[in-house]
């Protein structure tokens, strides 16, 4: 069944935000790389050297001890410090990425994803999502209906948390989103009907679970969110959907990869009417990294719904700060 008309072609997407491989991976680093250590050796009971571990020679200057005594080892107060801050963290620095995406069925979006380390093995995650398909907007009633061009633009954000476990990153993540597509705006026409005049915060609500899992030679992603309405839930209109994917590559090298990609949006609920599938796609993705910190993966295959024509294609591109 077709479904490309501008209430239900809306919906989530959240995750497509994201859609780019494993924004942040297991930690690949020691507190001790991050400190400036110094070790102290004592030669006997009165004398003390100080020995920098980047330099040759030793310096002059004598530096904190711990304890005198001979054969102990003293690290600078420094570096003692900053040792104890990358340990809590399990060697994470904050960490910022960007993407452009756009592809056949939501058009061109903006995202962002944020993590804060909060302790070893903890991020706190924050995201956005900045739609601009038109039809994801308010829509006046008529014949035919009038798009509201660029006002009440559909627009996302969420709170969550990443947890590390070796090569894997689970992610569970809630958002609300605001604007039209989900409540379908203001109400007060006949029979309580959409007026088309302004959308909604808290338009609906986004739970979401993405794992990521990434070594030296294999990448995978799975993703699962469910786009429910949450304000005028009970009017006639109202709409949920399921959005998830899967996808898992081979790595050539540090920054070439290729795989396969599934992708399903459904329609699970609306107020008064009915339920289904929008698309399922399925083809492969390559995609490539700089040391820099810049990705872009491109995806495309076929829409393999029945009674749904033409091929999909989304690409993704981004930075990590």
């Amino acid at each position: 069944m077709n479904l490309r008309f501008a209430g239900a072609a809306s919906a989530l997407t959240l995750a497509c935000a994201v859609s780019a491989p494993a924004f942040a991976q297991g930690p690949d680093s020691t507190a001790l790389e991050a400190a400036a250590a110094a070790v102290v050796t004592t030669a006997d009971e009165d004398e003390i050297k100080v020995f920098d571990l980047g330099q040759a020679a030793a310096p002059t200057t004598p530096a904190l001890a711990v304890g005198t005594g001979t054969g102990e080892i003293a690290v600078t107060a420094a570096a003692l410090a900053a040792a104890a801050q990358d340990s809590d963290n399990g060697g994470r620095s904050d960490s910022f990425t960007v993407t452009m995406n756009q592809d056949s069925f939501f058009g061109f979006y903006a995202a962002f994803n944020g993590l804060i380390p909060v302790s070893e093995n903890v991020d706190f995650s924050f995201y956005g999502i900045l739609w601009t398909t038109d039809a994801f907007a308010t829509v006046t009633p008529g014949t035919p209906p009038t798009l509201n061009i660029g006002s009440d633009l559909w627009t996302e954000f969420g709170v969550g948390a990443a947890f590390y476990s070796g090569n894997l990153v689970i992610k569970p993540q809630i958002g609300l989103t605001n604007g039209a597509l989900l409540s379908r705006g203001v109400r007060g026409g006949p029979n309580d009907t959409p007026t088309g005049t302004g959308g909604n915060f808290a338009d609906g609500i986004v739970p979401s679970l993405t794992i990521n899992y990434s070594d030296d030679t294999f990448e995978a992603e799975y993703y699962g969110g469910y786009y429910a309405a949450l304000r005028n839930r009970n009017d006639v209109g109202s709409l949920d959907f399921l959005h998830t994917w899967i996808n898992a590559g081979y790595k050539f090298s540090s920054k070439v990869s290729a795989g396969a990609h599934y992708e399903l949006l459904s329609n699970t609920r609306t107020q008064g009417g009915g339920t289904a599938r929008v698309y399922q796609w399925v083809g492969p993705y390559v995609q490539f990294k700089t040391s820099n910190g810049f990705f872009a993966r491109f995806t495309a295959g076929a829409d393999i719904e029945s009674g749904n024509d033409g091929d999909f294609y989304k690409l993704t591109a981004g930075f990590t700060f």
